[in-house]
């Protein structure tokens, strides 16, 4: 996965927007106002980005891929995960914990809020 495909993979996503709240090296991927992705865009050689994570699944993660997913940089550690794409884990599995943070950040908004996003 590179950055193109991690950004157009993000706002196909119902009710997502892009910024750059933190200055332009730092695209933030939001649903209904909500983070659920962020990734550094100054990265030359690998690509990594912050997802939300289930406490207990984050865990599963980092121990599973060792190195590759990461308590979350500059995040809540205990529901923010660093993911290295460029490493040990396919694009498949990197859709699917792109799909759990969004689908984590939706059901923790308003049921009115939530209408039409997780169809």
């Amino acid at each position: 996965m590179n950055i193109e495909e991690l950004r157009e993979y993000c706002i196909s996503k119902k009710g997502t927007t892009e910024e750059v709240p933190f200055g332009p090296d730092t695209l933030v991927f939001k649903v209904v106002g909500k983070v659920f992705l962020l990734v550094g865009l100054d990265q030359v050689d690998t690509l990594s980005f912050n997802v939300k994570c289930d406490p207990e699944y984050a865990v599963e993660l980092r121990e599973r891929y060792e190195h590759t997913v990461l308590p979350g940089y500059h995040m809540n550690k205990k529901h923010w995960n660093t993911v290295h794409a460029n490493r040990q884990i396919d694009d498949g599995e990197l859709y699917k914990l792109i799909d759990h943070s969004y689908a984590l950040v939706v059901q923790s908004l308003p049921k009115r809020s939530q209408e039409g996003l997780l169809d």
